[in-house]
């Protein structure tokens, strides 16, 4: 290192982020030290402080490696911070920071939100940022935070937040690309308008009730999780959307048009069907088709899904390269006259791989002759994979089935496999 060129020495240093790997090779040698300010990235891991022995506050010790930095780029906190050290340090680095990651973990400091200022409060200093992440937040009250033109990106895990709150949030943030907020509770009708967003995953845990209303007209990937009535209206140019809810219903869907949808995934215990059929006529020219719907019927009513047309299902997507079909979906293709318009010449044109989970030897001879046909009018069909899940062995006709599906597995077995 000593034979190496100042440029050189500090270029190396600039790719350092660790902050106590900072501090150690602060007390090295002058040269090395003089060449630490040049760093751009400055994390401090959560045991950061752990065995802190010092005279100064964690707080401090923050403040005084942030001031020694010419132009610091990124600061990732993990460790534990006060509101006024958060303050000190951003009021350092407002003009040069970029991007900013916080552990809040203030889940359970109700007082510590609404004094002021708070640190979400805190963070509208750093005018500059182009991407926040946070960890841990509370809240309840809408943050004093005047506006950051600059930031695409805006990531918040486990939250408890406040319609209000994350309305006011969102408004801050006019220009954003990327959206993701991920285990939060508390909502309980959000909306969002982002009139640059293209990237949204939205999870949202509790009772799975929960509304949502986007407006996003370049919206491209769309995640939501544990909400019940959706509307985006505005999907030109949406590609890839998934659509869960594990601990509700799903009652209402209102998209717009889904000509460029290439992926769907819709996904939890209970869909009203006016919500799967609807879903299914929008994403008509859809490449990869995911299902794993166990019931339909509304409130707690449930139902097994109503028969579906063999013909008719993949004649409405004849694009479709991928399918992957649980439970209630393939049992529906297999109704007594599922398979009556199938003729001699069908063809499922474009569908290469098939993924069939199969939970109920019930009806077990259409099953099979649905795979048939299946098989038959797949003419590019390159891959089947038949998965077995939690059938009941006690089933009297649990075995025969099995031996038909081991028998159909045999007779195509370059292209069936059972799993």
């Amino acid at each position: 290192m000593e034979s190496l060129p100042d440029a050189i020495v500090q270029c190396i240093f600039a790719h350092m982020n660790n902050a106590k790997d900072v501090a150690i090779c602060n007390c090295v040698s002058k040269r090395w030290k003089e060449s630490l300010p040049f760093i751009r990235s400055l994390y401090f891991p959560r045991n950061s402080f752990d065995n802190h022995t010092g005279i100064d506050h964690p707080d401090t010790i923050v403040w005084k490696m942030i001031s020694s930095i010419v132009k610091l780029e990124e600061l990732v906190v993990y460790s534990p911070f006060s509101s006024k050290g958060l303050a000190s340090w951003l009021l350092l680095v407002s003009s040069s920071l970029r991007h900013l990651e916080l552990r809040l973990d203030n889940l359970a400091e109700y007082q510590s939100c609404i004094d002021s200022p708070s640190k979400l409060d805190c963070i509208t200093a750093a005018k500059n940022l182009e991407s926040l992440k946070l960890w841990g937040v509370l809240m309840v009250k809408s943050p004093k935070w005047d506006a950051f033109p600059k930031l695409q990106t805006l990531e918040i895990v486990g939250a408890r937040l406040e319609d209000p709150a994350l309305t006011a949030a969102l408004q801050a943030c006019p220009n954003l690309k990327n959206l993701l907020l991920l285990g939060c509770e508390g909502v309980k009708s959000v909306s969002i308008e982002l009139l640059h967003l293209e990237q949204c995953k939205l999870d949202f845990y509790g009772g799975g009730n929960y509304s949502l209303t986007l407006t996003s007209p370049k919206i491209e990937f769309l995640e939501i999780q544990g909400c019940s009535w959706i509307s985006v209206r505005e999907t030109t140019r949406l590609r890839n959307l998934s659509i869960s809810n594990n601990a509700g219903r799903v009652y209402m869907v209102d998209f717009g048009k889904l000509a460029a949808l290439e992926f769907l995934s819709i996904r939890g215990v209970q869909w009203c069907w006016n919500a799967v059929s609807k879903m299914l006529h929008l994403a008509s020219e859809v490449k990869h088709l995911y299902m794993k719907v166990e019931f339909t019927g509304d409130f707690d009513n449930l139902q097994p899904f109503p028969e579906v047309d063999f013909v008719d299902f993949f004649n409405s997507h004849p694009q479709l390269q991928k399918f992957d079909i649980h439970g209630a979906m393939f049992a529906a293709l297999c109704q007594k006259n599922s398979l009556k318009n199938v003729q001699s010449g069908f063809v499922v044109p474009c569908l290469e791989e098939v993924v069939i989970t199969i939970r109920s030897p019930i009806n077990a001879e259409q099953k099979i002759s649905t795979l048939e046909s299946l098989l038959k009018s797949g003419k590019v069909i390159k891959s089947m994979a038949i998965r077995i899940l939690q059938m009941r062995s006690s089933h009297s006709s649990a075995d025969d089935f099995f031996d038909e599906i081991c028998r159909f597995q045999r007779l195509n077995h370059k292209i069936v496999r059972i799993e």
